[in-house]
């Protein structure tokens, strides 16, 4: 069996298509297997240090903006999605597939769309719980929707397509219990964890409220460890904040700074309270762990999609949303004791967050678009 992944743009569009693939080599040896992505994405270093072949297709994003350097821009992308589409029929024309499969990003389009042209089934895993455009544009094509949550359902127009699958989460995130990773980190005081980052890269105004935050607790007596991932941008400018929030880490070895975490499977295992954005990825594993979580989602992603993601597990009693305009380190310290010097209500939250996730999200998938293939398509 020969199947094509297609995705790019970020993290979390990659990632589902990783662990699917993995899962397909795993139950079938002799598949073969074809990631397809944008030249310049994140897609080509992720894919290809996980030891997959990849091909790029020429594509870029579209701006809604009417500034001459946008107009500009889109003319470009029109372009580029004019050649992209022979690109993907030559693909196809050299790589058969059986099966092609999106996970997102606008690397999707063209070879989704030339796949289903020619009868090849298709099938689209949509992480957001609102549909990006690549998605929307490609529901009358596809064979399958597979997305996250419920929820999620509505807002499609054909919803007789979708399926609720989840999300893969990487194995490396149950491992541990929570007891054992806690002893991995050498937490065994039975005060509470609490883990925040806001992205590989950071965030500033984050990152100079989660050093207030950092002060807070210091003056406070440290009543919670805390692992801050700082991102490789904001490592920079931390030591910065801290020192104008009057906080020396040196003096306080339950509070913690890195640029990166890279055991984040055992940190996010042992946390109590996690405090972050909503990217889909990260929505995943907070729900797949049934980790309580405060989240301030990013502002500046298109059609607000993290605050979208955020309202599903804050109605659902799992997470404290907090916006980012109304954010501060008082807020953030203010609401992390709230919740973690009330066992019920933390309780309450994680068996709330534990009942969106789903732990098998790449077996569905898995059994999902197998069906789809035996089926043949449309």
């Amino acid at each position: 069996m020969r199947v094509i992944f297609t995705c790019g743009g970020t993290a979390g569009h990659v990632n589902p298509a990783l662990a699917l693939a993995g899962l397909i080599r795993q139950r079938r040896s002799d598949s073969e297997m074809l990631f397809v992505g944008a030249h310049r994405g994140i897609e080509r270093q992720l894919i290809e240090e996980a030891g997959w072949p990849f091909r790029a297709v020429e594509i870029s994003s579209f701006h809604r903006s009417l500034k001459p350097r946008e107009i500009r821009h889109n003319l470009v992308s029109l372009r580029n999605l004019i050649r992209s589409s022979g690109e993907a029929r030559a693909l196809l024309k050299e790589f058969p597939a059986d099966l092609v499969v999106g996970t997102g990003g606008y690397a999707s389009y063209p070879v989704i769309r030339a796949a289903a042209k020619q009868g090849i089934p298709t099938a689209i895993h949509e992480s957001n719980a609102i549909p990006g455009l690549t998605t929307r544009l490609l529901e009358p094509y596809a064979d399958l929707i597979m997305v996250g949550f419920e929820e999620c359902r509505k807002n499609y127009r054909r919803p007789e397509k979708v399926l609720v699958t989840g999300t893969p989460v990487r194995g490396d995130f149950f491992t541990y219990t929570k007891k054992e990773a806690k002893e991995r980190l050498g937490i065994a005081d039975g005060r509470p964890l609490i883990v925040s980052f806001w992205g590989s890269l950071g965030a500033a105004v984050m990152n100079r409220q989660t050093a207030e935050f950092l002060a807070l607790e210091a003056a406070d007596g440290c009543p919670f460890h805390h692992i801050h991932a700082a991102g490789v941008v904001g490592s920079c400018q931390m030591a910065e904040y801290l020192a104008a929030a009057g906080v020396d880490l040196s003096q306080l070895p339950d509070l913690e700074v890195r640029e990166y975490i890279h055991d984040m499977g055992a940190v996010m295992r042992a946390a109590d309270l996690v405090i972050c954005r909503a990217g889909a990825s990260t929505i995943s594993e907070l729900t797949a762990l049934g980790v309580p979580a405060i989240i301030v989602p990013s502002p500046n992603v298109t059609n607000n999609h993290q605050e979208h993601n955020a309202r599903v597990l804050s109605d659902a009693g799992g997470a404290a949303l907090v916006l980012e305009r109304d954010s501060s380190g008082q807020l953030l310290y203010d609401t992390a004791r709230a919740i973690l010097s009330d066992d019920s209500r933390r309780r309450a939250m994680s068996a709330a967050m534990a009942d969106l996730g789903t732990i098998d999200a790449a077996e569905k998938i898995y059994e999902a678009v197998m069906s789809l293939r035996r089926r043949g398509g449309k």
